[in-house]
């Protein structure tokens, strides 16, 4: 399976301790299978970082999820509360509870996979943790949102299945 990864340089190779935290998934290397979904996200960080547009190609096993060596957690395509909580823990500095299986905090999922929401799920999320909507809420606006997808990687046991494989420069 190929995986796309937009940024404002090529990656070289995989340095986790550069992702940035409090991310919908925890601290890892975000990827997509859709190739048009990495040049969105390229040209947003190329606005604000600078740099050269390029999305960087890996290329992964069809198994993957599936793999016993490593723990992974894989989302349903449509919205759900399971996932509004996971990301809400993720992205909550204030969360501390990271032994829950509800959040990624500690890595303690090698990979995961699932939807993005739209735009609007940051705000969702701030009114989510401050309890002015409820976690029902929040699914039902998360389905009015284009969904696409993301896989994240978060330990270096995981990123030996990654081989990059190409890389495409400012389209």
């Amino acid at each position: 399976m190929k995986l796309y990864h937009g940024s404002n340089m090529e990656i070289e190779y995989v340095d986790l301790s550069k992702c940035m935290p409090y991310k919908d998934f925890g601290r890892g290397f975000y990827m997509t299978i859709l190739e048009e979904q990495a040049w969105r996200m390229v040209e947003r960080r190329a606005r604000i970082a600078g740099g050269m547009p390029t999305v960087t190609i890996f290329e992964v096993p069809e198994d993957l999820l599936e793999k016993s060596d490593i723990n992974c957690r894989a989302f349903a395509e449509r919205p759900s509360v399971e996932r509004a909580v996971f990301i809400n823990n993720n992205r909550n500095r204030k969360f501390l509870d990271i032994s829950s299986p509800e959040c990624n905090t500690d890595n303690k999922y090698d990979v995961v996979s699932g939807p993005v929401a739209n735009d609007t799920v940051g705000l969702l999320i701030r009114q989510f943790s401050r309890g002015t909507i409820d976690a029902e809420y929040l699914k039902r606006e998360f389905d009015f949102g284009k969904l696409t997808n993301q896989y994240t990687f978060h330990t270096e046991k995981a990123l030996r299945y990654l081989k990059k494989v190409g890389v495409k420069y400012d389209r």
